[in-house]
Order: structure tokens, then C-alpha cells, then sequence
């Protein structure tokens, strides 16, 4: 995850920000203007300085609008990230609340610390503040710039350096290091993508010499998504319109396409003559996947635009470039379905604009991942030996977008990366936890008969313990060492095997304890002390989650904040009173998550 600052210094214009739906899936109204904006913001910005002890910010810092939210009730958040003296702030973020009159009610931080950093002047110069980049990360460093750092704690003046085409990352791809301006210390050398699969779990296959073949789904024009598809694109070629007798291109075309995982589906491409379409959906914001042709690039302008004669796409074998294409597009449109119908989610960044993905990255890469630099989905072929196809699964594409919302919202980091590249921390693993819970919903949202929806994460990948990673038991996960429960040490466990505790959590809330089949999928939940939980529902569970994260979660939201966080979302939607929220309150206890062991605060 890149742990840079984008600063949206136009508070009327809101570069790059819309308004958040409400959590109900309802549209926020044309109503929402660029100028209600505006007054929103400016009065949550007067608010954070005229309530400086509870927000935190000081003279000499400066806020500036990151997202803007509305809730139907009438209450406002405004996300912010800081500058102090100019200088972007690293862990400034922070979330300021209003009522339906624009007076403040709280505050949301990253920070619980003055940011103000003992001095402003850099003993290191930028060009020493690359070199050192360069050399930890293994690449070539880009310019650096002064920054505060003050995710450790404290505050301290820093440079921020972008360093690509690094040897230390799958891929080569690219790195984000930050350098301490007076010591040189490097204070932290974080990937810029999030890789699906970790490098422990690619270290286990390698040790057990385990191949993973994932079982593809059959293609077959009998399937019931087939059948539905070719309904769809008979109908869309029936007899000319008057509109398709004008040939107006480029123009929306139904397809179909036969994938390697979810049989044949539905596409929405584009026409752009009279027999020549490409895969880029015009009904999802030009949503398009391309192919990278085995380049490690990070740019999506790269890779080659797909095309066809026939408006046909894929074999639904990997013989055929298109057929992971295929895949890759469907797991996209129906991750922007899902938050479109259930949180009124406008795209990753909530901005009305494209989800893109690239198939065939690099050579040999047996993973997946989000890359924010490019701002899109990066899909491996399988390294040939023990990943033998391409990771173009759809709870995988919803696990992997979640993180670009995620960082488009709170921002969640881990605490620390280790010279393997293995990520450690409670906001970190929060960040898996979520991904894992919302790429599930993709799932059940998309309901297809060829990927049944389950709490399961990667069960299609062909791992002999058939799954990565579960939330209803997380533990019986023996890759990752995933846990079920809280304890102090998971402050600084690995991210993925830290993530069970709110995965947990999550289920039990939307599920309840014990025994449970759901589809063709039987669960067994245990809880920490042997309580039982009742669960309020897997839509009412989701929508309390994404409110926590859009609402009250920040780049250091750790697991006690994450209960507060979703107690908080649980009053807004259901009342405090509620039985949505004593069973939130319940759902967090049956992981050890309580008010009474919440520990102080920690420092990395």
C-alpha cells in the first residue's frame, strides 16, 4: 500500500471526491452540489481548529479535503488529510463530524500526538534522501520530497521517495520509502501494490512442493449464465434500431464471453465499428481489461486494448489470451455492481470513474494484486510450476478492489514491512480483514451457480486445505497461521494472519455462533469464552462494516478502534438501543475485542 499523501488543496472543486452514499445503498440527489460542499467543508475545517484540543491540529497546519459524506439523517463527515508548514503529514489524517446544522460532534484521528515536528530543517539532502532509497529498495529512485512523519508516535521531518522497477518486489514493481531528513534512518520501505497472495504463503507452496491447478468451470453454452448471456446478445442484435441503423459508433454491444472460472457470462463491450468491439464497458464508467503482453508495467496505457470480430470472447481455456480477460472483467463489473446497489458506491473512488485491469502481468507471476500507481487490477499468470493459472478468480478481483477503496477511504497501513516484504500490524490486517468481508459480499452479490457464494476466501485456487483463508473459523487456516481471536501480540503479527480477529467478528455478527449451512457451504463459529452469538444478518452486518470504514476508521484504526468504529455505525443506522448494536457489541467480545483489555496506546 503506498503511504503517500495526495493533497487536495480546491476545498470548492474536490478534486477527485464525490459524496458517499448513505450506507443503506440509497443515492445521496442531484441536490449535492460542488457548493454544498464548499459550506460542509469549511465549517468542519473552522470546527477542527475551534475544537483543536479533541482534533489535534495546530498552528501551522493546514486541512484539506480528502471526501466529503452526507448520511440521510443529516450528519456530515469530512475526511482530511494535513499539511504542517506546507509539508504533507504521514498519519495527519483525520475525520471530522457535524450535525444537520453543520455543528461539530467529534472527531475521527490517525494521530493521537501533537504533529508539529522539532525542526523543519533537513540535515540530509534530497538527492542523499534518493540515493538511500534507491539502495534499500533496490531501484531507481524518483525525486524526493520533505515530509512529517508522524504514524510512529511522534513527529519527525522525513523525505518521501518513490522508487520503481524495484528488485525487492514481485514484479519489480514500485516502492515508497521514506527517509528520516536528520538521522538517514529509513523509517519505512512499503510496496505500492497489495499482492493477494503473500510471500509467506508462495514460501509454504515452495517448501511443501504443493501445485496449485485451480479446477476451471465448464464454458459450455448449456450453462445457465451461458444461456442468459446469449439471450442477452440475441436480443441486442435482433432487428436494427433506428439508433444501430445510424451506425454511431463507439456504442454499447451485449457479448458474451466463456472464462476460466464462472462459465459463460454476460459482457457489456464496446462497438466501435461495425464488426470490430472492444472490452471496455460503457455501462460501468468505461470499465475496460487489457492485456500487458508479459510487461512489468504499471502504467495502463501499456498494455494492448483487447478486441474482436464477433463480440465472442475467450475459450475458457488458458490457450486463449481472452479467456482470463474474461474473468478479470466479469470480477471487476460485478465488484462495481456490488457497491453500486448496496452502498450507492459510484467506482473505486467513489468518482464516477473506470475500474480497469490488466491481464497476463509480467512473467511467471503467481499472484494478483491492486496497484495504486497504476489504479488497477494487475493479474499473473501462474509462475508454471506451482501456480498453473492465471489468479483471475472473482472473490480474488473483490478481495484486491476492496483495497482500493480502502484506500480511498481510512487509508489503513500496517505498522511495519519486513525485509521479506511480510507486512505487520492491526491496521494492516484490518485492511486484509475487510478485503476478505466485502470480497466475500462480491460473491454473494454476483450469486453465480458456477462460484457459489460462501464465507470461503480463495476456495477455487486448488490449495490442498481448500481454502486460504475463512472468516467463520479463521484458524483452521494452516498456510498463514490465521487466529480467531485478540491478544496483545497481534500488534505486531503479520497482516494476513492478524486479519482473523475482525473477519471473525464480521461473521459471528452476520451469522452467529455455532453450526450453520448456508447454500452447500457447512460453518462451525466458535467464541472466545463460549457465548453464544445471534446473528443480525449478512446485509444488515455489511452495511454497518462500510459505514465504519468510510465513517470512523483512519490510517491507524486498530482493532479497538474498529469495535468503537462499528458500534458507532450501528447507532447511526439501527440506534444505540438496538439490537443490531448489542449484538455488534457481542460479535467483537466473541473475539476478546472488549472495553475492559483495550490496551494503551502503542508506538512501532
Amino acid at each position: 500500500m503506498a503511504v503517500a499523501v495526495a493533497v487536495t488543496t480546491a476545498a470548492t472543486g474536490l478534486a477527485g471526491t464525490a459524496f458517499a452514499g448513505p450506507a443503506t445503498g440509497a443515492g445521496h440527489g442531484a441536490s449535492s452540489t460542488a457548493a454544498t460542499a464548499a459550506t460542509v467543508v469549511s465549517a468542519a475545517r473552522a470546527a477542527a481548529f475551534a475544537h483543536a484540543a479533541a482534533t489535534g491540529v495546530v498552528q501551522g497546519d493546514e486541512l484539506h479535503p480528502h471526501d466529503v459524506m452526507i448520511d440521510p439523517e443529516g450528519a456530515r463527515h469530512v475526511r482530511f488529510v494535513r499539511t504542517h508548514e506546507g509539508l504533507p503529514v504521514l498519519g495527519g489524517d483525520l475525520v471530522v463530524h457535524l450535525d444537520r446544522d453543520l455543528a461539530y460532534t467529534g472527531v475521527t484521528r490517525a494521530a493521537d500526538h501533537t504533529v508539529r515536528p522539532a525542526t523543519t530543517r533537513a540535515k540530509l539532502t534530497a538527492r542523499q534522501a534518493e540515493d538511500k532509497a534507491a539502495a534499500v529498495a533496490q531501484g531507481d529512485a524518483g525525486s524526493a520530497h520533505l515530509v512529517v512523519d508522524a504514524r510512529d508516535g511522534g513527529a519527525a521531518l522525513a523525505y518521501q521517495v518513490p522508487v520503481t522497477d524495484s528488485d525487492t518486489t514481485e514484479g519489480n514493481a514500485s516502492r515508497t520509502v521514506v527517509v528520516d531528513a536528520t538521522t538517514g534512518e529509513v523509517r519505512s520501505n512499503t510496496p505500492d501494490n497489495d499482492e493477494f497472495l503473500s510471500p509467506r504463503v508462495l514460501d509454504t507452496l515452495r517448501r511443501r512442493g504443493e501445485t496449485i491447478d485451480p479446477e476451471t468451470g465448464s464454458a459450455s453454452a448449456g450453462d445457465s449464465t451461458g444461456a442468459a448471456a446469449q439471450s442477452l446478445a440475441a436480443q441486442s442484435l435482433a432487428a436494427p434500431s433506428a439508433a444501430r441503423a445510424a451506425a454511431h459508433y463507439p456504442a454499447p454491444a451485449a457479448g458474451t464471453g466463456k472464462s476460466l472460472f464462472v462459465g459463460t457470462v454476460p459482457l457489456t463491450t464496446t462497438r466501435m465499428a461495425r464488426t470490430r468491439y472492444q472490452l471496455k464497458d460503457p455501462s460501468h464508467y468505461g470499465t475496460e481489461t487489457r492485456d500487458a503482453k508479459g510487461q512489468y508495467t504499471e502504467s495502463f496505457a501499456d498494455g494492448k486494448k483487447l478486441t474482436s470480430t464477433s463480440n465472442k470472447w475467450g475459450t475458457g481455456t488458458v490457450g486463449d489470451r481472452s479467456s482470463a480477460a474474461v474473468d478479470a472483467q466479469y470480477g471487476v463489473v460485478k465488484t462495481l455492481d456490488f457497491y453500486k446497489k448496496t452502498f450507492g458506491r459510484k467506482g473505486i473512488r467513489n468518482n464516477g470513474k473506470a475500474a480497469r485491469a490488466m491481464v497476463h502481468w509480467g512473467k511467471k507471476i503467481a499472484n494478483a494484486m491492486w496497484d495504486p500507481a497504476c489504479g488497477c487490477m494487475l493479474y499473473g499468470d501462474g509462475d508454471g510450476r506451482h501456480f498453473k493459472k492465471p489468479l483471475v478468480v472473482l472473490d480474488v478481483t473483490g478481495h484486491e478492489l476492496t483495497h482500493g477503496v480502502v484506500d480511498a477511504t481510512a487509508g489503513l497501513e500496517p505498522t511495519r514491512v519486513d525485509e521479506d516484504g511480510l507486512q505487520y500490524g492491526e491496521p494492516g490486517a484490518l485492511n486484509e480483514s475487510l478485503a476478505d468481508v466485502f470480497g466475500s459480499d462480491v460473491e454473494f452479490s454476483a450469486n453465480n451457480p458456477k462460484n457459489p457464494p460462501n464465507y470461503l476466501i480463495g476456495e477455487k485456487l486448488g490449495l490442498s486445505q481448500k481454502f486460504l483463508r475463512r472468516l467463520d473459523h479463521p484458524s483452521l487456516d494452516r498456510m498463514e497461521h490465521t487466529v480467531d481471536y485478540w491478544s496483545p501480540q497481534l500488534y505486531d503479527t503479520e497482516v494476513h494472519a492478524g486479519s482473523g480477529v475482525s473477519s471473525h467478528a464480521f461473521y459471528l455478527l452476520a451469522e452467529g455462533s455455532g453450526k450453520k449451512t448456508i447454500g452447500s457451504f457447512t460453518y462451525d463459529s466458535p467464541t472466545y469464552d463460549g457465548a453464544t452469538v445471534t446473528g443480525i444478518g449478512r446485509a444488515k452486518a455489511t452495511a454497518i462494516f462500510y459505514r465504519a470504514l468510510t465513517r470512523y476508521m483512519v490510517s491507524t484504526t486498530d482493532f479497538h478502534d474498529a469495535r468503537l468504529a462499528t458500534l458507532k455505525a450501528a447507532g447511526d443506522l439501527y440506534g444505540a438501543d438496538s439490537a443490531e448494536y448489542r449484538t455488534v457489541d457481542q460479535a467483537w467480545a466473541a473475539v476478546d475485542v472488549t472495553e475492559a483489555n483495550t490496551p494503551a496506546a502503542h508506538t512501532r
